[in-house]
């Protein structure tokens, strides 16, 4: 009884700091799935190829990697909560550099807003996601996470629209074929307007996040120590020291791989979108279709772990409904829409899409437990090292800026649903994590 009244008092003097994070978590959740409109609408305007335009993803997820440790660096000087607030002032001097960007259409400012956004983000994430997992039992932690996750994705559905409402709303005539059609001054002057409706955006954005940076210098999150286990080296934690720890070295890679999918499934199918003869308009939105089946997952994982399934069983589901989603995205119709049909159109008035991009969305589903499943599991008896071993697991994320890139060349030399190929390699190493990888404690 007194454990139960522990618990229950445990969770109370959470309820506020899980608050506060899911904010986070809902705003890097906007931002990052911003990318997915963003996307095909740069394309257009920069005239770029696939493989460029998926560039945009690799500025963005590759600050992941250049910043990692020393985020993490920084967060062991000045704690979690001042970490987090400057990880949103990040965010808004990232938001600025989009004005220049869009003024100028230069594809190169752009791809520099993206890292130093991504910058600001990998500050929230390396400070976020193990504060999450801290703040209660670790056998609940994908629960905890789930819970954040559907906040991220839910603000990755919203994301996309308000993209199309505040950029492309009242511009028309941008679909591929009326641009081609257009004198070559006329088409420069179209793009250019088209370009100019990033600017008010992003400058709202920015103002946001410094606020929003300030607020949380005083918000009242605790600080979260990383507990010592006996027998753990009480030296500094390096990151040659992290290899003695396959389950989280192995889940670093096991991240690689399920961020550069779950980028592919969350940003390219705008460009899939395009292929399918959707115009710019219709294909930034479609991110959004992705979001809901990752919201729809979360909340599958919020209700069944750890009740009904593991979070390792849970991960195993994951990775192969991952295979057998790509197998049918890349056999799937471009010309039927019978799918979204008798889904989404028919549940929530969604456009119908063709069939194929609909199983790109449906990887979503697939995707959502991946993160809040081997966090944990990666995590687990790492005592006071956790925080470097979040910042080696924040770099995983680098696998959303190697993967698109790979996608959009295979995309541009081939055929757009065959490209989802690459997928299928990560999906079976993320088996291979759950079944046994995240069980290593050694790696003899």
């Amino acid at each position: 009884m007194n454990t139960a009244v522990a618990a229950q008092s445990e969770a109370k003097s959470n309820l506020l700091p899980m608050a506060i994070i899911g904010m986070l978590f809902f705003i890097f959740g906007f931002v990052t799935w911003l990318n997915g409109a963003l996307i095909p609408f740069l394309q257009t305007i920069c005239d770029l190829t696939a493989f460029q335009a998926m560039l945009v993803a690799s500025a963005f997820y590759i600050a992941y990697t250049v910043m990692a440790l020393p985020m993490a660096a920084i967060i062991e000087r000045t704690g979690y909560k001042n970490g987090m607030a400057l990880g949103l002032a990040l965010v808004g001097g990232g938001a600025l550099i989009f004005i220049p960007a869009a003024y100028s259409r230069m594809f190169s400012i752009f791809l520099l807003a993206q890292f130093v956004v991504g910058s600001g983000l990998t500050i929230l994430q390396t400070a976020s996601n193990p504060y999450v997992v801290k703040l209660g039992s670790s056998e609940t932690a994908a629960v905890r996470i789930c819970v954040m996750g559907l906040l991220n994705k839910g603000a990755g559905i919203v994301a996309p629209w308000v993209f199309a409402i505040l950029v492309m709303a009242g511009i028309t005539g941008i679909s591929e074929s009326e641009l081609a059609a257009l004198s070559a001054t006329a088409r420069d002057a179209k793009l250019n307007e088209l370009a100019g409706q990033l600017v008010d955006p992003y400058v709202g954005m920015a103002i946001l996040a410094g606020l929003l940076a300030i607020a949380m210098t005083f918000a009242p999150l605790p600080d979260i120590e990383d507990e010592a286990i006996v027998g753990q080296d009480s030296g500094a934690a390096t990151l040659s020291g992290l290899m003695q720890y396959p389950q989280l070295v192995l889940g670093a890679i096991a991240l690689f791989f399920y961020v550069g999918v779950e980028v592919i499934a969350g940003d390219a199918i705008g460009l899939l979108g395009k292929q399918a003869g959707m115009d710019t308009a219709a294909a930034s939105v479609l991110t959004s279709y992705t979001m809901i089946f990752m919201v729809l997952g979360y909340i599958y994982g919020t209700i069944a772990i750890p009740r009904f399934i593991s979070q390792q069983k849970a991960l195993m589901v994951s990775a192969v409904l991952g295979i057998v989603f790509t197998l049918f995205v890349m056999t799937g119709s471009f010309e039927s829409t019978a799918l979204s049909a008798s889904t989404l159109s028919l549940l929530f008035g969604l456009p119908e899409i063709p069939n194929a991009v609909f199983f790109v969305a449906m990887l979503g589903f697939a995707n959502a437990m991946c993160w809040p499943a081997i966090w944990p599991l990666a995590l687990e008896g790492l005592g006071k090292f956790t925080s470097k071993g979040a910042a080696l697991l924040i770099m995983g994320i680098s696998g959303g800026a190697i993967l698109p890139p790979l996608y959009g060349h295979f995309a541009d030399t081939g055929d757009g649903k065959l490209a989802y190929l690459i997928a299928i390699p990560a999906y079976l190493f993320i088996l291979f994590y759950a079944l046994k990888g995240h069980r290593m404690r050694s790696w003899k």
